[in-house]
């Protein structure tokens, strides 16, 4: 008899530790993301657990129900919410067999706890919520009385925030996410779940609108996935990209998006692969691929259906029908029955108590009727548009001061839409002084994109333009970022060690390649520290205060006899906004699209014209073309501004002929031009246009961005000439330059380090730098010039005290030739202005070693001898301006 009951209890020990060992499995398939494999180990430990009868046996009973409670969520996440709670359906009533006492409360909390989560992840919320409430109460108590698991308390608080996220209710996400993140700490909780916990703190800052403290936690919680929860990873991309797309930054949002999708795709993760295709759609609407936004809303809606998530399959239909309105109001036409889906769509999401998808489908009809020209009909759905909450993200911030903007001007008041986009502006500039970092910074003008350009067209098309006004107006929407404060240090111990690691391992991979070995390894490992680094950047790289937008008077005042045009575009119109030191005077100048392309054409021409061994009859074809083009280009441009420059010879101005211009420069008598491009205007060099050869011309991002170089301070005097590696000889600084400047500080080989080369610019008055270099277009901080020991990067210049008063930037093509909505000029050229250096000279394209040599010598030769740079630089191009295409940046 005992023999029989021994052997029965060794079976039952062996069952229960199989059945506890296959649910740990499944469990740490679960934190990896690894659903069918977890749900292949739960129904074999149900199987195991089916060979004995659990009758009156508490211990085998309570093991089957924790299996059903995992088992109910690794099947939601591949199924239909229904199957899961029926799994949990059947716990419960597992439970009805346990004697009551701590061990069924600890159980009926789990089973609770479960259903809240699930009901969470259907979009039911408010039932989600109160079971958590009723779980939370028995597994504190259970806990405080020694018996439960933490892990289920910490992943309770864990879901509880998710639902006081999905109701837009930050401060109690916080608060839950504290407690969980306190589980974690005081008992041994499983680590995923506290990794998990951090991350969702990014969510709460992102709904908050910190968005650097968004990546900040999303980067770190990327980190942590990388060795402990890889198969996190795509869902904390997921959150990063969202986090991105409302800083602006869309490709890098498109770009985590577009890896993250196939892997979770790959699992079945039917929420998250869902969520990421509501997300991507996004992503390309901004990026303005409509037809690709729309079919991902509709996939996403499809399978938010299948899950049973109304809520979530509503925010889906949301976002198709948002594709919808971009593609109607483009096309100028507007089915009568897309206004009338998206109210109904808008009381279906009011309903499921989404209020910002609420608003946002009422304020797309809003725009839909204006289009159509009902005003009255807009009117009334704009009233019942209600005021933006605290965690209302920024674009539907913009797009309620649109809709207002527009109906003000479809009712015949364009001063109060012009008021409309103003304060707007004024609120995504409060925004975007949140931002931090100078890409999020430049980010933000996307959602403010329309608004500006909606101001510009009200001003421009006002009977008798108010030139000061649209002077003001251009200025309040372009190139944003350069009315910061220069970047402060860096102080970020992980940073620092990683761009030391970068240093090391790009200089590496030279050394391989120039040894005649590809380094594809190292390569690779190279091109992840790069985009790790690059991410980092985006909160740790934090900016200064903004100043106030220049003015008409304070530019005039600093004018002199100077002149300044800034060029600006309305739909397909480019005008140039030309002052003096006493007038303002507007100019249409056609096509903008036409200028582009003649812009294109002449970057082209003069990339394939910068070779020194062109053969000479190939060279003359495209000097020939380049002419031409050039030609074009300046009859747009230059030539239709000539008598605003120079009163006394207006008239003189008035008839040349448009085939023989002379010079500008002789037209104005050597007036010097600030020129603030506009797009693809920023890829001109204008030194090879024939109006202006020979005339100084300075290139600004925005007139208060000249202003404030204009009046930066400097007294260092030093010369700095550093030559990085893998230059040619032909490269001038090695000769000509030392004897220029023969007190110079010269660093070469070896000695040009990034440290000797820093602590040589600290107050330097001229730093001649010939390295190879390259843009980041993802973070212009990141930009860098090749050194001995590695990548110099723009953002390390903020550790110097004083930096140079001017840079000449001889070897590579660094100018401001990344361009984003709102004007904002991004680049290696960009950051160092942005970072306080007064003036930048470098290439808008291509240039020869000889081309570049002998332009520098002739240039330094002029500033040596107390020529400003901009008049230098001018005389310097003159000589050759097809094959010397560089500008003076910032201050002349």
């Amino acid at each position: 008899m005992s023999d029989g009951r021994s052997s029965r209890d060794a079976a039952r020990e062996q069952v229960l530790r199989q059945a506890a060992a296959l649910r740990g499995r499944a469990r740490d398939a679960t934190y990896a993301y690894s659903f069918a494999e977890a749900r292949r180990l739960l129904r074999e430990a149900l199987a195991v657990l089916d060979t004995l009868d659990a009758s009156g046996d508490v211990e085998l009973t309570a093991l089957r129900v924790y299996v059903l409670v995992s088992l109910a969520y690794a099947e939601t996440e591949g199924g239909p919410i229904a199957v899961g709670l029926e799994h949990l359906d059947a716990a419960d009533a597992l439970l009805a067999t346990i004697p009551d006492g701590a061990r069924r409360t600890e159980l009926a909390g789990a089973v609770l706890q479960q259903r809240g989560f699930l009901l969470i992840r259907a979009g039911r919320i408010d039932d989600g919520l109160e079971e958590l409430d009723v779980a939370a109460q028995w597994l504190e108590s259970g806990l405080a009385s020694g018996f439960g698991d933490p892990n289920v308390l910490a992943s309770l608080y864990l879901n509880q925030s998710l639902a006081h996220i999905g109701r837009a209710q930050p401060r109690l996400a916080a608060r839950a996410l504290e407690r969980c993140i306190e589980l974690c700490d005081q008992h041994e909780v499983h680590p995923i779940i506290g990794i998990k916990a951090r991350h969702n703190l990014g969510y709460v800052a992102y709904m908050t609108g910190d968005m650097p403290t968004a990546l900040r936690y999303y980067e770190d919680t990327a980190r942590s996935c990388q060795t402990r929860a890889p198969g996190m990873l795509p869902v904390v991309r997921l959150d990063q990209a969202r986090a991105l797309l409302a800083a602006g930054l869309v490709e890098n949002a498109a770009r985590h998006l577009d890896e993250a999708l196939p892997l979770l795709r790959r699992r079945r993760a039917g929420q998250d692969v869902a969520e990421a295709e509501v997300t991507r759609a996004a992503a390309a609407l901004l990026e303005g691929d409509v037809r690709r936004a729309a079919r991902l809303a509709r996939s996403a809606e499809r399978r938010f259906t299948r899950r049973g998530n109304t809520r979530w399959a509503a925010i889906a239909a949301l976002a198709e029908l948002r594709a919808a309105t971009v593609a109607a109001l483009g096309a100028r036409r507007i089915p009568e029955s897309l206004p009338t889906k998206a109210v109904k769509l808008s009381e279906h999401l009011r309903a499921l108590m989404l209020e910002d998808e609420t608003e946002l489908a009422l304020m797309l009809a809003v725009r839909l009727e204006i289009a159509r020209g009902e005003p009255a009909a807009a009117a009334l759905l704009l009233d019942q548009v209600r005021r933006p909450r605290a965690t209302s993200p920024v674009d539907h911030r913009m797009l309620r001061r649109l809709c207002r903007a527009e109906l003000a001007v479809a009712e015949g008041n364009p001063r109060a839409a012009l008021a409309e986009a103003r304060a707007g502006l004024a609120e995504l500039g409060r925004a975007r002084d949140r931002m931090g970092g100078l890409e999020l910074v430049c980010g933000t003008a996307i959602h403010g994109q329309e608004l500006g350009e909606l101001g510009t067209r009200l001003v421009l098309q006002a009977g008798r333009t108010n030139v000061r006004q649209l002077f003001g107006w251009l200025e309040r929407t372009r190139a944003q970022v350069y009315r910061y404060e220069p970047m402060p240090t860096i102080d970020d111990p992980v940073l620092a060690e990683k761009v030391d690691e970068l240093r090391s391992k790009r200089r590496a991979v030279q050394l391989e390649r120039v040894a005649g070995r590809p380094a594809r390894r190292q390569a690779r490992q190279v091109a992840m520290l790069e985009r790790e680094i690059v991410s980092q950047g985006w909160y740790a790289t934090p900016w200064g205060r903004p100043k106030p937008v220049a003015t008409f008077a304070d530019v005039a005042s600093a004018l002199g006899d100077r002149a300044l045009i800034t060029f600006a575009t309305s739909g397909d119109e480019l005008v140039a906004v030309v002052a003096t030191a006493s007038r303002a005077r507007l100019v249409r100048l056609g096509s903008a699209s036409l200028a582009g392309e003649w812009a294109a054409r002449l970057h082209a021409d003069l990339d394939a014209l910068a070779p020194d061994s062109l053969p000479g009859a190939m060279a003359a074809v495209v000097a020939r073309s380049a002419s031409r083009t050039a030609d074009a280009l300046d009859a747009q441009l230059v030539r239709p501004l000539h008598g605003l420059l120079d009163r006394s010879v207006r008239t003189a101005a008035r008839a040349l002929d448009t085939q023989l211009v002379r010079p500008l420069s002789t037209l104005t008598g050597g007036r010097e031009l600030i020129v603030v491009p506009t797009g693809a205007l920023y890829a001109v060099p204008w030194g090879s246009l024939p109006s202006l050869a020979g005339c100084p011309v300075v290139v600004a991002p925005s007139a208060t961005a000249w202003l404030a170089a204009e009046r930066g301070e400097h007294h260092g005097d030093r010369v700095v000439l550093a030559r990085g590696p893998l230059l040619t000889e032909a490269i001038a600084e090695e000769g000509p330059l030392r004897t220029i400047y023969p007190n110079s500080v010269r660093l070469s080989g070896t000695a040009a380090t990034v440290s000797t080369v820093l602590d040589a610019l600290d107050g330097a008055g001229i730093a001649h730098l010939a390295a190879h270099g390259a843009h980041e277009p993802t973070n212009a901080l990141f930009s860098r010039l090749e050194l001995a020991d590695g990548p110099l990067f723009a953002h390390e210049l903020s550790r110097l005290r004083e930096p140079p008063r001017q840079v000449v930037l001889a070897a590579c093509e660094l100018a401001m030739n990344h361009i984003r909505p709102g004007d904002e000029a991004l680049g290696f050229a960009g950051a160092l202005l942005a970072g306080g250096v007064r003036t930048v000279v470098a290439a808008i394209s291509r240039v020869g070693d000889l081309a570049a040599a002998t332009a520098m010598v002739d240039y330094h030769t002029s500033v040596a001898a107390g020529t400003r740079p901009a008049v230098a630089l001018a005389e310097a191009i003159a000589a050759d301006p097809f094959r010397r295409p560089f500008i003076c940046l910032g201050a002349g």
